[in-house]
């Protein structure tokens, strides 16, 4: 399996597992207290956090059917980042717990510079 083919599926199934397990199957506590930084009441908590892991989902299946071209690549960059930025506003102590957004984050973000990389090579090639 190519570097390109590990970055897309390691992208896309982080995507879809944080979409599934953590806020659709059972909403995991670090997940209801991110979204209770916003003071939402409980039942729109639950209702956001579905509503995020079905976006996280969609994204996932969108972003493995289209991993080659440089807007998805930018939506992972942007949204990873957008995520990893709110938690540092809203939960800064989660930034040091264990598997947390930063390592989690970062590394997809570079996966995605990766492809971006692979995107240019052929881009390049094709001129």
């Amino acid at each position: 399996m190519s570097s390109v083919q590990v970055a897309r599926c390691i992208i896309s199934f982080t995507w879809l597992y944080h979409g599934i397990f953590p806020k659709i199957v059972h909403i995991a506590p670090l997940e209801a207290l991110i979204i209770s930084s916003f003071g939402f009441s409980s039942d729109i908590s639950t209702f956001i956090t579905k509503a995020a892991g079905i976006g996280e989902i969609v994204f996932g299946v969108f972003f493995f059917i289209f991993y080659k071209t440089y807007i998805t690549n930018a939506l992972n960059i942007i949204g990873l980042t957008g995520l990893l930025a709110s938690v540092a506003v809203l939960q800064p102590q989660l930034l040091i717990e264990a598997f947390n957004p930063v390592t989690t984050n970062i590394p997809l973000i570079a996966f995605s510079v990766i492809l971006l990389s692979h995107i240019r090579k052929v881009d390049f090639k094709n001129r």
